[in-house]
């Protein structure tokens, strides 16, 4: 745990490098991780000096909460959390995803469909503010206004320094059932059914997600936190690999720490390639690589030096478009979506995860986001889709992204901003609360020294 006066002399330390960023230079963060897949110009300056507020200040497992500094990664909150038999409420797919970053960029997981996203378990948070100061945010109160406005904000507003999150029980185990659907609706039914149960023919369900191989291949996986498990855990750290597991198996069970990071070991499906999950392969990888920010990398690695990209022109192969995306869905359009998916864009698999805005206090006590206006009562999924498609003769780099922007619109749905971004100005102001993002804007950067929010996901800058 970090001591408090570590943590003071740590925001002194920050608020000191953003006075010395000459104004008109653009304000970045220096952090040896991220987890965008959002290419931005080089910085021409050094970026704020944030290392000394990745830590946990404190976790208090009678109030069921934890404080933590802005930088701190969800692997570095779980190890704490858990060891009081708790865990968040939503904890991100990632290790190395920061409370900060889950908040102001926005996070999803399996409890979302009960819990909502990470940043609804936040009571309170400190932010250095584009004036450089730093204000204690809360649902009511002086700074409300900005507390409500951080969400998918991406930096743009400031920049969390610390945060107070709700925290829930968990369970030594979580024993899962794979539930294999051969018609989408049928899969869209069962969502429905869970979450208006809370349960799936008679067990209660505490975690749900799902993954589609072909629209008529999907899964969905129900997860029940348990101290009794039915056997043995399984172990996909190993040779064997999660997302293989769906086909073979109609019940599971994983010790809870390798629950919630089941999907980092082989980012989902995509460590596949890096040759990953060939068996002679990953017996030669080491473990301690077999993570996503590993892959990561990698693939800023290959950004950098475009070694595949020549080697797919040397073989005369076609360019590709990076197709990054996680988009929220309407469940009753969630079905059709996929089909057009599947049709027109052909990637899989693809991961879904439910999603209902948190509504604390029971129904109708949801509160909506104005930066990422979801629907109070309304039920999402979640789709992911993380891949590279050949660009078609006569086509140009960001015309599928464009096609599924326009598709997911047209569902009336939403999509995250941690990849690329096509939308004009206009609709993008009316997707992401633009009104009041200048409202806040104005008020707590007005000399607009942190870089827009448009102008990070849309113009890379």
């Amino acid at each position: 745990m970090h001591a408090v006066r570590d943590h003071e002399r740590a925001v002194d330390t920050l608020r000191r490098s953003y006075a010395a960023v000459p104004a008109g230079e653009p304000v970045r963060l220096a952090k040896r991780t991220s987890n965008l897949f959002r290419p931005r110009s080089a910085p021409r300056v050094p970026g704020l000096d944030v290392s000394g507020l990745t830590g946990v200040l404190s976790v208090d497992p009678a109030a069921r909460t934890a404080d933590v500094q802005g930088m701190c990664t969800y692997e570095d909150l779980v190890d704490a959390t858990l060891a009081h038999g708790l865990m968040p409420l939503v904890v991100p797919q990632l290790r190395t995803i920061t409370l900060g970053g889950a908040v102001t960029g926005l996070g999803i997981e399996s409890t979302s469909f009960r819990n909502g996203l990470p940043h609804e378990s936040v009571s309170e948070l400190d932010i250095l503010t584009g004036a450089g100061e730093i204000v204690t945010a809360r649902p009511v109160g002086e700074h409300a206004e900005l507390f409500r406005a951080f969400p998918n904000s991406l930096g743009s507003l400031g920049y969390a320094t610390r945060l107070r999150i709700e925290l829930q029980p968990v369970r030594r185990y979580v024993a899962l059932r794979n539930i294999r659907f051969n018609r989408l609706e049928e899969l869209t039914d069962a969502i429905a059914e869970v979450v208006a149960k809370g349960s799936w023919e008679g067990d209660p369900v505490d975690a749900m997600d799902g993954v589609m191989f072909s629209p008529g291949e999907a899964y969905l996986v129900l997860g029940t936190f348990t101290d009794d498990p039915a056997g043995p855990p399984s172990d996909y750290t190993g040779q064997d690999i999660y997302y293989r597991s769906l086909r073979r198996r109609t019940r599971d069970v994983l010790s809870a720490y390798d629950y919630i990071w089941r999907w980092d070991t082989d980012w989902f499906w995509c460590s596949a390639a890096f040759g990953v999950q060939h068996p002679v392969v990953r017996r030669l990888w080491p473990q301690r690589y077999r993570r996503s920010d590993f892959y990561h990398r990698l693939v800023r690695l290959e950004h950098r030096h475009q070694v595949a990209a020549r080697i797919d022109r040397w073989r005369g192969r076609p360019a590709r478009e990076r197709v990054v995306q996680d988009v929220e869905i309407p469940l009753d359009g969630t079905a059709e979506f996929l089909r057009w998916f599947a049709q027109h864009v052909r990637m899989t698999p693809v991961w879904l995860c439910p999603l209902r805005l948190r509504e604390p206090a029971g129904p109708g006590s949801a509160r909506a986001w104005p930066l990422y206006p979801l629907q109070p009562g309304e039920t999402y999924v979640n789709i992911g889709f993380w891949g590279s498609v050949p660009i078609a003769e006569g086509a140009a780099d960001g015309d599928v992204n464009r096609e599924i922007e326009h598709a997911v619109s047209e569902a009336g749905g939403h999509k995250s901003l941690y990849s690329d971004a096509y939308y004009d100005r206009e609709a993008f102001d009316r997707l992401y609360g633009g009104e009041t993002w200048r409202a806040v804007k104005d008020r707590y950067d007005p000399d607009h020294r942190l870089t827009g929010l448009y102008e990070k996901a849309v113009a890379r800058q």
